[in-house]
């Protein structure tokens, strides 16, 4: 059993982490989560790595049918269902912006699942800020 698999047995979060080996931007954003997910206040949290130049992670990457593959990477949160002791992906309650502010996620954010994909676009900067991941954590939380 991996070190990723046994802490999954003792956390309720999961994040699922799509990139591909070589990626720089994905190893930008896996040492992020991997800081983050190192502090106690995220302790309830695992992390679960996706590559897509394999089949599993090609598999997974389909199945969760959000992701764009032109923006990778990207990652999802799911939550053990305990009925079924199984990581299930949850659905995004849309933006947590205040009134009148900018959602801190912009367009990163998925639309189906609460994740996070790489916007590439002159706004977005193709960058995936602590700050961006925090707010998704923090709306795992609560959902």
């Amino acid at each position: 059993m991996t070190e990723n698999s046994a802490k999954a047995h003792t956390t309720e979060y999961q994040v699922l982490v799509f990139g591909k080996v070589g990626c720089q931007k994905c190893a930008v954003l896996e040492k992020r989560l991997d800081d983050l997910l190192a502090k106690d206040e995220w302790r309830g949290f695992s992390k679960r790595k996706f590559d897509l130049g394999t089949e599993d992670g090609l598999v997974e990457f389909a199945r969760l049918e959000c992701l764009n593959p032109q923006r990778v990477p990207g990652f999802v949160v799911a939550r053990k269902n305990p009925e079924t002791d199984r990581f299930e992906p949850l659905p995004n309650p849309g933006p947590k912006a205040e009134p009148g502010k900018k959602d801190v996620c912009g367009n990163s954010r998925l639309y189906s699942w609460l994740g996070l994909q790489t916007d590439y676009s002159d706004q977005g900067r193709g960058v995936i800020s602590p700050k961006m991941i925090t707010a998704i954590l923090t709306e795992a939380k609560s959902v």
